[in-house]
């Protein structure tokens, strides 16, 4: 029966693919033609040529060879990599109307999120309700009101990263998972660790399964129709989703709990349960709509934070830079900088752009689906086209970042770079920042993302040294897999600068504690 299954399945791919390329050529406008790319062979393409893991270093490659904008071809699905910020923002953000949607995997669209994860919806109404209601959530005026709460949780990083350095790993992921667990259920990490790891364990599931080319029925959607007992990945599928519906029903449910006995505080699961009838959301829609907030606020912190140690290891030119620019303004034993200091710390504010840039969380980007044909610069993208926005090529785009492979703040600092930016009390910021993607899709958590990531990039800056351990080495990139990545676990040295700072950041946690979290 299996090979039957595979037999009928390639007959059927061959007419589809015939079928698409004819169709393609009828629907092509006289005098515009396809993306230029590597030749594939017939029926599958490109599929062979691309790398399991880390396939944005060889699009990248390729751009060298092919242009900002290329055609690959997988399965007879057309495939455009885009390796500009021009380009990206020609289609993604002035075109965003066609241009915003998400081609359906099987795996994790259909098989794991069931149409509900807002983060893999195609463009359409189910998706608006859903941005709707978190960018009321996310704005930057809400964002400003979460500040006293990222910053009790850096506090409590910092002396935990002084107590335990060989945790950052889970350390970063804690502050990320305890900031957002508090605004999106009002819930402290203190007593409630098991929803923060189960959140997290949710958002590590989400980044390995809607990996490209995690799963063979992404790349052969007829083997979704494949008996569950022929179908390992169908049962995956069914046990994760049924994992994350339960957890995310369980947390609304919580809050509905408190909220009737008046002992919930604000948050982002109270919001949508006292207006739900405006939000147009069922109670499961809701649920993923919160929970894709969790997925967004915490991964790319956490990520960003280990790449910024990892950079500052192989730059301490930088980070001294960084922590002369502390000490100036916050004084060297004085206090620890807050918010209200960022816009005096344009140095800081590069660093972190600059480790964005460096080391893209999203390296390969989340493809947009084109949803009618386009021509754009003479070129033809037939409808259906998947758009990827190949993060790792736009941020070496060397037009924009001359020595583009350097680790390089002072192209956001100094006028001679095309990025320098003033006033230098606003710029450089992660406002509309490419490694937050494009357009309409861009991360609804960008705001509280920049915002921690301004935050603890200064206080580590005022608190600590970090420092290559003698007689080890640290790699320059060693990655995860996924669409999300960061370091692997390296080996480093962190300590107080000095013992006055130590005394300060301990001092200031046990402060914020008497005054409880987020006041």
């Amino acid at each position: 029966m299996l090979a039957v299954l595979w037999l009928l399945g390639l007959l059927l791919s061959l007419i589809l693919y015939t079928v698409y390329h004819i169709s393609i050529a009828h629907s092509r406008p006289s005098g515009a033609e396809l993306p230029p790319g590597p030749r594939g062979l017939p029926l599958i393409g490109n599929l062979l040529q691309i790398p399991p893991k880390h396939s944005w270093l060889k699009f990248y490659e390729w751009s060298q060879q092919y242009g900002p904008l290329y055609r690959l071809s997988v399965m007879g699905r057309n495939q455009v990599i885009v390796s500009t910020e021009k380009v990206a923002n020609g289609l993604l953000r002035e075109r965003g109307n066609i241009y915003s949607s998400r081609e359906q995997l099987p795996m994790a669209a259909k098989l794991m999120s069931r149409d509900l994860r807002p983060l893999l919806l195609p463009y359409g109404e189910r998706w608006r309700r859903g941005r709707k209601l978190m960018h009321a959530m996310t704005m930057p005026s809400a964002a400003t009101s979460y500040q006293p709460l990222q910053t009790s949780e850096s506090e409590h990083l910092l002396v935990d990263l002084l107590r335990q350095p060989d945790q950052y790993e889970f350390l970063l992921e804690r502050y990320a998972g305890a900031v957002i667990m508090r605004l999106a259920y009002d819930k402290s990490y203190e007593g409630n660790e098991d929803d923060v790891r189960k959140a997290l364990q949710v958002v590590h599931t989400v980044e390995r399964v809607a990996s490209p080319g995690a799963y063979l029925v992404d790349t052969f959607p007829f083997l979704m129709y494949l008996p569950d007992f022929l179908a390992p990945f169908k049962r995956e599928a069914k046990a994760l989703h049924q994992f994350e519906l339960t957890f995310f029903r369980s947390m609304l449910a919580d809050v509905r709990e408190r909220l009737s006995v008046n002992a919930c505080g604000p948050c982002f699961a109270r919001s949508f349960l006292e207006r739900q009838d405006s939000w147009s959301l069922s109670m499961d829609e809701g649920a993923y709509v919160l929970g894709t907030l969790f997925e967004a606020g915490s991964g790319t912190t956490a990520a960003a934070m280990m790449s910024f140690i990892l950079a500052m290891l192989h730059h301490p030119a930088w980070q001294t830079a960084i922590q002369c620019e502390v000490d100036d303004i916050c004084g060297a034993d004085g206090r620890l900088p807050n918010f209200a200091d960022v816009p005096q710390l344009p140095t800081v504010r590069a660093v972190i752009k600059e480790v964005l840039r460096w080391r893209p969380v999203t390296a390969g980007g989340v493809p947009h689906e084109l949803e009618r044909d386009d021509v754009y610069d003479g070129v033809f993208l037939p409808k259906g086209t998947n758009v990827h926005a190949n993060q790792w090529a736009i941020h070496r785009d060397p037009a924009l970042y001359p020595d583009p492979d350097t680790f390089n703040p002072a192209r956001w600092l100094d006028e001679k770079y095309p990025t320098y930016r003033t006033p230098l009390d606003r710029y450089p910021n992660l406002q509309n920042s490419s490694a937050f993607g494009f357009g309409r899709r861009i991360c609804p958590g960008m705001n509280i993302a920049e915002n921690s990531l301004h935050l603890l990039t200064a206080r580590l800056a005022w608190a600590v040294d970090v420092r290559k351990k003698p007689g080890v080495d640290v790699p320059w990139y060693n990655y995860t897999e996924g669409f999300n990545v960061q370091p692997k676990p390296f080996q480093f040295e962190l300590i107080a600068r000095s013992a006055d700072k130590r005394r300060i950041v301990e001092q200031t946690w046990q402060q914020s504690l008497a005054r409880g979290p987020g006041r």
